[in-house]
């Protein structure tokens, strides 16, 4: 910028000729503008900085120095901040918010619209999934110094913007919370009253950075209906709401009944899901599985010779695979259900697979006892099964406990030593367990007939 124009600039402020400093400004790059306000002392710099148009003071402000943009944020009326922030491009807005306190980021952002809010919280460094996407600031924040009838005045002035009133949030000078309180507590004590006489200090919080699937847990824990945010110094950044919470439980049972079906979790509402993007979520896991049960004809291929000298052993075939993939898939079903309600730990793996040896047991004796029984009955009015039927029932017996134990280890142990290494336990899905328990079961039924079998049939 030109000397002279400095002096023109300073000559008006002096004079107090803000009209036509106004005007003047106007005609400034905001490069130069820039330069000028740097170069002036704090009480020229707001003189200038004010009579700027909201558009010229917003690309003004985007190239100013961190210092003084803190000045500035220090001494400027709220809405003139706040319609700067708002104009702000989201990259600039977050390099001023870092620079700044978490108390003052935490009502700055209060301050910005509801999608702008969304862009900053993004761009601060949440991570995707965590409770920093879910937190909005709008609460109520009171002192511990305050009567009840402060805070209820309080609340009348500026409750109408708050996300909830049914819980206030007690924070120190610095913005650190302390406690929070009921609204009824308020509502039924004496307007003399003051906060710190009701304060417990045992309140439940939630870190910012904390996974979303920690805070539906300890949602469902302490049964509230919102929850404050700190961060790693305790400072309340914001609150969490239950209906957020349950969007995202929501989204979460989604996508893991998606998983278990044999199918990619959808990104969108099935109807709105394009076809092409459908076909592409679902082929995969049907490939996969279809190779799997490519696995079952290379088994019955291995033992084709067996087959060909006791071909009656083939009906029985469909019953003793199927029967391990039910089991399998009950089994990875309430394993992850249970996994997911938070039930039990990995460390208690051994607890789990001692309960599903047993239940294991017990549901291939039931299904054992049915189909010996089965054959026993037909061979009674037909003689379909031969002279060895009793042979060829205690196979098909002795192959259901062992197929269903097998089918029920597999379809909980594997939920959990995906979760052990780190991956999703709902990829486990029903329709995987049960190919695996398919293949699997073929050997157990054919090794069990080999040895009831060889000598009789074989």
């Amino acid at each position: 910028m030109q000397p002279q124009s400095v002096e023109t600039i300073t000559s008006l402020i002096q004079e107090g000729e803000f009209f036509k400093l106004k005007q003047l400004l106007r005609t400034f790059p905001p490069a130069d503008l820039v330069e000028l306000i740097e170069g002036e002392d704090e009480r020229e710099q707001l003189i200038i900085f004010r009579l700027l148009p909201l558009q010229l003071a917003t690309e003004v402000f985007e190239y100013l120095d961190l210092d003084v943009q803190r000045h500035f944020l220090d001494n400027l009326a709220q809405d003139k901040i706040v319609d700067i922030l708002n104009e702000m491009s989201p990259d600039d807005r977050t390099a001023l918010l870092e620079f700044l306190p978490a108390n003052f980021v935490a009502e700055l952002v209060q301050s910005l619209s509801e999608e702008e809010r969304k862009v900053t919280l993004q761009l601060l460094g949440y991570p995707e999934y965590s409770v920093g996407r879910l937190m909005t600031p709008d609460y109520i924040a009171i002192r511990e110094h305050w009567t009840v009838q402060q805070v209820l005045d309080y609340i009348r002035q500026h409750g109408g913007q708050s996300e909830t009133l049914s819980v206030l949030y007690v924070t120190d000078a610095q913005g650190v919370l302390i406690d929070d309180i009921r609204i009824r507590e308020f509502l039924l004590s004496a307007p003399t009253a003051r906060v710190r006489d009701l304060m417990d200090r045992r309140y439940v919080q939630l870190n910012a950075m904390q996974d979303q699937e920690e805070a539906i847990d300890i949602f469902r824990r302490n049964d509230r209906v919102a929850l404050p945010v700190v961060s790693d110094q305790g400072i309340l950044l914001g609150i969490v709401t239950l209906d957020d919470i349950l969007t995202i439980r929501e989204e979460e049972d989604t996508e893991d009944i998606q998983k278990l079906g044999g199918s990619e979790a959808l990104d969108e509402p099935y109807l709105d899901t394009p076809l092409l993007r459908m076909v592409q979520k679902r082929a995969g896991w049907l490939v996969v599985l279809f190779l799997g049960e490519l696995l079952t004809a290379s088994a019955m291929q291995f033992f084709e010779e067996e087959l060909q000298k006791a071909i009656i052993l083939v009906q029985f075939v469909p019953l003793i695979i199927s029967s391990g993939g039910n089991s399998g898939s009950q089994a990875t079903s309430l394993i992850i259900r249970a996994m997911a309600l938070g039930e039990f730990q990995l460390s208690d793996w051994w607890q789990v697979m001692r309960r599903e040896i047993i239940s294991g047991l017990a549901l291939g004796l039931i299904l054992g006892i049915v189909g010996f029984a089965r054959i026993a009955i037909w061979q009674q009015f037909s003689h379909v099964y031969g002279e060895h039927w009793l042979l060829v029932g205690l196979t098909v017996g002795i192959t259901l406990v062992g197929i269903v134990l097998w089918g029920s280890l597999a379809g909980s142990m594997l939920p959990l030593l995906l979760k052990r290494v780190g991956l999703d336990p709902a990829t486990s899905s029903a329709p995987f367990v049960a190919t695996l328990v398919d293949v699997t079961g073929l050997i157990i039924y054919f090794s069990v007939a080999l040895g009831l079998l060889k000598g009789s049939l074989l």
